[in-house]
Protein backbone atom coordinates (compact mmCIF):
# COMPACT_ATOMS: atom_id res chain seq x y z
CA UNK A 1 0.00 0.00 0.00
CA UNK A 2 1.47 3.36 -1.01
CA UNK A 3 1.23 6.50 1.11
CA UNK A 4 -1.49 7.87 -1.16
CA UNK A 5 -3.70 4.81 -0.74
CA UNK A 6 -6.10 4.35 2.14
CA UNK A 7 -6.89 1.03 3.76
CA UNK A 8 -9.91 -0.70 2.30
CA UNK A 9 -12.88 -1.15 4.65
CA UNK A 10 -13.82 -4.77 5.35
CA UNK A 11 -16.23 -6.13 2.79
CA UNK A 12 -18.36 -8.00 5.34
CA UNK A 13 -18.47 -8.37 9.09
CA UNK A 14 -17.20 -11.71 10.51
CA UNK A 15 -20.69 -13.14 11.00
CA UNK A 16 -21.63 -12.51 7.37
CA UNK A 17 -18.29 -13.95 6.23
CA UNK A 18 -19.07 -17.14 8.13
CA UNK A 19 -22.54 -17.28 6.56
CA UNK A 20 -21.09 -16.76 3.08
CA UNK A 21 -18.52 -19.48 3.71
CA UNK A 22 -21.24 -21.93 4.70
CA UNK A 23 -23.37 -20.88 1.72
CA UNK A 24 -20.41 -21.42 -0.62
CA UNK A 25 -19.58 -24.81 0.87
CA UNK A 26 -23.21 -25.94 0.67
CA UNK A 27 -23.50 -24.84 -2.96
CA UNK A 28 -20.25 -26.61 -3.85
CA UNK A 29 -21.26 -29.88 -2.21
CA UNK A 30 -24.71 -29.74 -3.75
CA UNK A 31 -23.26 -29.17 -7.22
CA UNK A 32 -20.84 -32.06 -6.84
CA UNK A 33 -23.65 -34.35 -5.74
CA UNK A 34 -25.85 -32.93 -8.48
CA UNK A 35 -23.47 -33.93 -11.24
CA UNK A 36 -22.43 -37.24 -9.73
CA UNK A 37 -25.73 -38.51 -8.32
CA UNK A 38 -28.79 -36.27 -8.55
CA UNK A 39 -29.03 -35.75 -12.30
CA UNK A 40 -27.96 -32.20 -13.17
CA UNK A 41 -28.36 -31.81 -16.92
CA UNK A 42 -25.92 -28.98 -17.70
CA UNK A 43 -22.48 -30.09 -18.98
CA UNK A 44 -20.03 -30.81 -16.16
CA UNK A 45 -17.59 -28.22 -17.49
CA UNK A 46 -20.06 -25.34 -17.20
CA UNK A 47 -19.64 -24.71 -13.45
CA UNK A 48 -15.92 -24.19 -14.02
CA UNK A 49 -16.62 -21.72 -16.83
CA UNK A 50 -19.10 -19.89 -14.60
CA UNK A 51 -16.62 -19.74 -11.71
CA UNK A 52 -13.77 -18.53 -13.93
CA UNK A 53 -16.01 -15.77 -15.31
CA UNK A 54 -17.25 -14.68 -11.90
CA UNK A 55 -13.81 -14.73 -10.24
CA UNK A 56 -12.07 -12.76 -12.98
CA UNK A 57 -14.84 -10.17 -13.28
CA UNK A 58 -15.17 -9.68 -9.51
CA UNK A 59 -11.45 -9.19 -9.02
CA UNK A 60 -11.10 -7.02 -12.11
CA UNK A 61 -13.89 -4.68 -11.03
CA UNK A 62 -12.45 -4.54 -7.51
CA UNK A 63 -9.08 -3.45 -8.92
CA UNK A 64 -10.77 -0.70 -10.94
CA UNK A 65 -12.82 0.43 -7.95
CA UNK A 66 -9.75 0.51 -5.73
CA UNK A 67 -7.87 2.65 -8.23
CA UNK A 68 -10.74 5.11 -8.50
CA UNK A 69 -11.20 5.33 -4.72
CA UNK A 70 -7.43 5.39 -4.09
CA UNK A 71 -7.47 2.46 -1.69
CA UNK A 72 -6.06 -1.03 -1.53
CA UNK A 73 -7.99 -3.93 -3.01
CA UNK A 74 -10.09 -5.77 -0.46
CA UNK A 75 -8.59 -9.14 -1.38
CA UNK A 76 -5.07 -8.00 -0.50
CA UNK A 77 -3.28 -8.12 2.83
CA UNK A 78 -4.41 -11.45 4.28
CA UNK A 79 -2.91 -13.93 1.86
CA UNK A 80 -4.93 -16.77 0.42
CA UNK A 81 -7.60 -16.47 3.10
CA UNK A 82 -8.33 -12.88 2.12
CA UNK A 83 -8.71 -13.82 -1.55
CA UNK A 84 -10.97 -16.78 -0.76
CA UNK A 85 -13.23 -14.75 1.53
CA UNK A 86 -13.44 -11.97 -1.05
CA UNK A 87 -14.58 -14.47 -3.69
CA UNK A 88 -17.30 -16.17 -1.63
CA UNK A 89 -20.12 -14.07 -3.16
CA UNK A 90 -18.86 -14.61 -6.72
CA UNK A 91 -18.56 -18.33 -6.06
CA UNK A 92 -22.17 -18.57 -4.83
CA UNK A 93 -23.49 -16.45 -7.69
CA UNK A 94 -21.70 -18.40 -10.43
CA UNK A 95 -22.86 -21.80 -9.20
CA UNK A 96 -26.42 -20.60 -8.65
CA UNK A 97 -26.81 -19.06 -12.11
CA UNK A 98 -25.50 -22.18 -13.83
CA UNK A 99 -27.45 -24.56 -11.61
CA UNK A 100 -30.81 -22.81 -11.90
CA UNK A 101 -30.92 -21.98 -15.62
CA UNK A 102 -31.28 -24.21 -18.66
CA UNK A 103 -30.06 -22.69 -21.91
CA UNK A 104 -29.62 -25.80 -24.04
CA UNK A 105 -26.03 -25.88 -25.33
CA UNK A 106 -25.55 -22.08 -25.36
CA UNK A 107 -22.80 -21.63 -22.82
CA UNK A 108 -22.42 -18.00 -23.86
CA UNK A 109 -25.93 -17.27 -22.55
CA UNK A 110 -25.07 -18.77 -19.18
CA UNK A 111 -21.85 -16.74 -19.02
CA UNK A 112 -23.84 -13.64 -19.97
CA UNK A 113 -26.07 -14.26 -16.93
CA UNK A 114 -23.03 -14.59 -14.67
CA UNK A 115 -21.59 -11.31 -16.03
CA UNK A 116 -24.88 -9.52 -15.39
CA UNK A 117 -25.15 -10.99 -11.90
CA UNK A 118 -21.63 -10.04 -10.82
CA UNK A 119 -21.38 -6.77 -12.72
CA UNK A 120 -24.67 -5.38 -11.42
CA UNK A 121 -23.26 -5.38 -7.89
CA UNK A 122 -20.90 -2.61 -8.94
CA UNK A 123 -23.53 -0.54 -10.75
CA UNK A 124 -26.87 -0.94 -8.95
CA UNK A 125 -25.98 0.43 -5.54
CA UNK A 126 -27.65 2.49 -2.87
CA UNK A 127 -26.45 4.14 0.36
CA UNK A 128 -26.99 1.97 3.45
CA UNK A 129 -25.72 3.26 6.81
CA UNK A 130 -23.24 5.56 5.13
CA UNK A 131 -21.85 2.96 2.70
CA UNK A 132 -22.75 2.14 -0.87
CA UNK A 133 -24.21 -1.36 -1.05
CA UNK A 134 -25.66 -3.34 -3.95
CA UNK A 135 -29.39 -3.92 -3.64
CA UNK A 136 -30.22 -6.39 -6.43
CA UNK A 137 -29.98 -10.08 -5.58
CA UNK A 138 -27.09 -11.04 -7.93
CA UNK A 139 -27.93 -14.60 -8.99
CA UNK A 140 -31.64 -13.85 -9.19
CA UNK A 141 -30.99 -10.82 -11.38
CA UNK A 142 -28.72 -12.77 -13.71
CA UNK A 143 -31.38 -15.46 -14.15
CA UNK A 144 -34.19 -12.93 -14.61
CA UNK A 145 -32.23 -11.05 -17.30
CA UNK A 146 -31.52 -14.31 -19.16
CA UNK A 147 -35.25 -15.11 -19.14
CA UNK A 148 -36.11 -11.63 -20.44
CA UNK A 149 -33.42 -11.32 -23.12
CA UNK A 150 -33.63 -14.90 -24.36
CA UNK A 151 -37.30 -15.96 -24.35
CA UNK A 152 -36.40 -19.50 -25.43
CA UNK A 153 -34.34 -20.03 -22.26
CA UNK A 154 -35.89 -21.47 -19.12
CA UNK A 155 -35.10 -22.29 -15.56
CA UNK A 156 -33.63 -25.71 -14.84
CA UNK A 157 -36.45 -28.27 -14.66
CA UNK A 158 -37.18 -29.02 -11.00
CA UNK A 159 -36.95 -32.76 -11.58
CA UNK A 160 -33.24 -32.60 -12.33
CA UNK A 161 -32.50 -32.01 -8.65
CA UNK A 162 -33.70 -35.56 -7.90
CA UNK A 163 -33.81 -37.11 -11.38
CA UNK A 164 -31.97 -40.29 -10.49
CA UNK A 165 -33.31 -40.56 -6.93
CA UNK A 166 -36.47 -42.38 -5.90
CA UNK A 167 -38.26 -43.86 -2.87
CA UNK A 168 -37.60 -42.13 0.45
CA UNK A 169 -34.70 -40.08 -0.93
CA UNK A 170 -37.20 -37.88 -2.77
CA UNK A 171 -38.19 -36.55 0.64
CA UNK A 172 -34.93 -36.87 2.51
CA UNK A 173 -32.99 -34.59 0.17
CA UNK A 174 -35.29 -31.54 0.45
CA UNK A 175 -35.69 -32.25 4.17
CA UNK A 176 -31.91 -32.23 4.63
CA UNK A 177 -31.50 -29.01 2.64
CA UNK A 178 -34.33 -27.45 4.64
CA UNK A 179 -32.79 -28.32 8.00
CA UNK A 180 -29.30 -27.17 7.00
CA UNK A 181 -30.60 -23.94 5.47
CA UNK A 182 -32.85 -23.18 8.43
CA UNK A 183 -29.96 -23.58 10.89
CA UNK A 184 -27.72 -21.42 8.71
CA UNK A 185 -30.25 -18.61 8.43
CA UNK A 186 -31.28 -18.76 12.08
CA UNK A 187 -27.73 -18.67 13.46
CA UNK A 188 -25.77 -16.60 10.95
CA UNK A 189 -27.82 -14.52 8.51
CA UNK A 190 -30.63 -13.71 10.95
CA UNK A 191 -33.21 -13.86 8.16
CA UNK A 192 -35.81 -15.97 9.97
CA UNK A 193 -38.42 -13.21 9.81
CA UNK A 194 -37.88 -12.89 6.07
CA UNK A 195 -38.51 -16.61 5.59
CA UNK A 196 -41.63 -16.36 7.75
CA UNK A 197 -42.97 -13.48 5.65
CA UNK A 198 -42.21 -15.26 2.40
CA UNK A 199 -43.65 -18.67 3.37
CA UNK A 200 -46.77 -17.35 5.14
CA UNK A 201 -47.77 -15.03 2.31
CA UNK A 202 -46.93 -17.68 -0.28
CA UNK A 203 -49.55 -19.87 1.37
CA UNK A 204 -52.00 -16.95 1.51
CA UNK A 205 -51.58 -16.09 -2.18
CA UNK A 206 -52.05 -19.75 -3.14
CA UNK A 207 -55.31 -19.92 -1.17
CA UNK A 208 -56.45 -16.54 -2.52
CA UNK A 209 -55.84 -17.54 -6.14
CA UNK A 210 -57.66 -20.80 -5.55
CA UNK A 211 -60.71 -19.14 -4.01
CA UNK A 212 -60.92 -16.22 -6.44
CA UNK A 213 -59.66 -17.69 -9.73
CA UNK A 214 -60.33 -21.36 -9.20
CA UNK A 215 -56.73 -22.51 -9.49
CA UNK A 216 -55.61 -25.62 -7.66
CA UNK A 217 -54.64 -24.75 -4.10
CA UNK A 218 -53.07 -28.16 -3.49
CA UNK A 219 -50.93 -27.90 -6.64
CA UNK A 220 -49.63 -24.51 -5.54
CA UNK A 221 -48.86 -25.71 -2.03
CA UNK A 222 -47.20 -28.96 -3.05
CA UNK A 223 -44.47 -26.87 -4.72
CA UNK A 224 -43.24 -26.08 -1.23
CA UNK A 225 -42.07 -29.68 -0.81
CA UNK A 226 -39.74 -29.55 -3.83
CA UNK A 227 -35.99 -29.05 -3.80
CA UNK A 228 -36.22 -25.92 -5.98
CA UNK A 229 -38.55 -24.15 -3.52
CA UNK A 230 -36.41 -25.14 -0.53
CA UNK A 231 -33.23 -23.94 -2.26
CA UNK A 232 -34.83 -20.62 -3.14
CA UNK A 233 -36.21 -20.12 0.37
CA UNK A 234 -32.99 -20.90 2.22
CA UNK A 235 -30.23 -19.93 -0.19
CA UNK A 236 -31.45 -17.18 -2.52
CA UNK A 237 -34.10 -14.92 -1.02
CA UNK A 238 -32.17 -14.76 2.28
CA UNK A 239 -29.08 -13.18 0.71
CA UNK A 240 -27.80 -11.00 3.60
CA UNK A 241 -26.31 -8.44 1.23
CA UNK A 242 -29.54 -7.55 -0.56
CA UNK A 243 -32.24 -8.01 2.09
CA UNK A 244 -33.12 -5.83 5.10
CA UNK A 245 -31.96 -6.58 8.63
CA UNK A 246 -34.80 -5.28 10.83
CA UNK A 247 -37.42 -7.97 11.60
CA UNK A 248 -40.41 -5.94 10.36
CA UNK A 249 -38.59 -4.98 7.16
CA UNK A 250 -37.55 -8.58 6.61
CA UNK A 251 -41.13 -9.80 6.97
CA UNK A 252 -42.38 -7.12 4.56
CA UNK A 253 -39.62 -7.99 2.08
CA UNK A 254 -40.54 -11.68 2.05
CA UNK A 255 -44.28 -10.98 1.98
CA UNK A 256 -43.83 -8.55 -0.91
CA UNK A 257 -42.10 -11.20 -3.00
CA UNK A 258 -44.92 -13.66 -2.32
CA UNK A 259 -47.59 -11.08 -3.23
CA UNK A 260 -45.88 -10.14 -6.50
CA UNK A 261 -45.30 -13.80 -7.30
CA UNK A 262 -49.03 -14.41 -6.87
CA UNK A 263 -49.79 -11.46 -9.15
CA UNK A 264 -47.37 -12.57 -11.88
CA UNK A 265 -48.56 -16.16 -11.73
CA UNK A 266 -52.20 -15.11 -11.73
CA UNK A 267 -51.68 -13.00 -14.84
CA UNK A 268 -49.97 -15.86 -16.71
CA UNK A 269 -46.38 -14.62 -16.47
CA UNK A 270 -44.00 -17.55 -16.32
CA UNK A 271 -41.08 -17.70 -13.90
CA UNK A 272 -42.82 -15.15 -11.69
CA UNK A 273 -40.65 -16.05 -8.72
CA UNK A 274 -37.51 -14.57 -10.24
CA UNK A 275 -39.28 -11.50 -11.56
CA UNK A 276 -40.99 -10.93 -8.21
CA UNK A 277 -37.68 -11.07 -6.36
CA UNK A 278 -36.05 -8.68 -8.81
CA UNK A 279 -38.99 -6.26 -8.54
CA UNK A 280 -38.96 -6.20 -4.73
CA UNK A 281 -35.17 -5.67 -4.68
CA UNK A 282 -35.59 -2.80 -7.15
CA UNK A 283 -38.34 -1.25 -5.02
CA UNK A 284 -36.10 -1.50 -1.96
CA UNK A 285 -33.23 0.14 -3.85
CA UNK A 286 -35.49 3.02 -4.90
CA UNK A 287 -36.67 3.39 -1.29
CA UNK A 288 -33.07 3.52 -0.02
CA UNK A 289 -32.21 6.28 -2.49
CA UNK A 290 -35.40 8.21 -1.63
CA UNK A 291 -34.56 7.91 2.07
CA UNK A 292 -31.03 9.11 1.40
CA UNK A 293 -32.18 12.18 -0.53
CA UNK A 294 -34.82 13.04 2.07
CA UNK A 295 -32.21 12.84 4.83
CA UNK A 296 -29.83 15.03 2.86
CA UNK A 297 -32.61 17.56 2.29
CA UNK A 298 -33.45 17.57 6.00
CA UNK A 299 -29.78 18.12 6.87
CA UNK A 300 -29.55 21.04 4.43
CA UNK A 301 -32.68 22.63 5.91
CA UNK A 302 -31.27 22.21 9.41
CA UNK A 303 -28.00 23.87 8.37
CA UNK A 304 -29.87 26.72 6.68
CA UNK A 305 -32.12 27.21 9.70
CA UNK A 306 -29.10 27.24 12.00
CA UNK A 307 -27.32 29.76 9.78
CA UNK A 308 -30.43 31.97 9.70
CA UNK A 309 -30.76 31.90 13.49
CA UNK A 310 -27.07 32.65 13.91
CA UNK A 311 -27.29 35.59 11.50
CA UNK A 312 -30.34 36.98 13.31
CA UNK A 313 -28.63 36.64 16.69
CA UNK A 314 -25.54 38.44 15.39
CA UNK A 315 -27.63 41.27 13.96
CA UNK A 316 -29.47 41.73 17.24
CA UNK A 317 -26.21 41.67 19.18
CA UNK A 318 -24.79 44.52 17.09
CA UNK A 319 -27.81 46.82 17.61
CA UNK A 320 -27.55 49.69 20.11
CA UNK A 321 -28.97 48.91 23.56
CA UNK A 322 -31.88 51.27 23.04
CA UNK A 323 -32.95 49.50 19.88
CA UNK A 324 -32.63 46.10 21.57
CA UNK A 325 -34.86 47.18 24.44
CA UNK A 326 -37.47 48.64 22.08
CA UNK A 327 -37.38 45.48 20.00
Amino acid sequence: MTTTEKAAPPRHDPKVVMALRNFAMSMTVFNILGYLILGFEQPWSWPFAALATAYSLEMGLEVISARVERRTERFRGRGVRGVVEFLYPAHITALAVNMLTYVNDKIGVMIFGVVVAVGAKWVLRAPVRGRMRHFMNPSNLGIAVILLVFPWASIAPPYHFTETIDSAWDWLIPAGILMAGTMLNAKLTGRTWLIMGWVSFYILQAVFRGLVYGTSISAALVMMSGVAFVLYTNYMVTDPGTSPSAPASQFAFGAGIAILYGYFTGTGIAYGLFFATAAVCLIRGAYLWALHFSQRAAERRAVQDGATRATTANEIATLPNKEVVSA
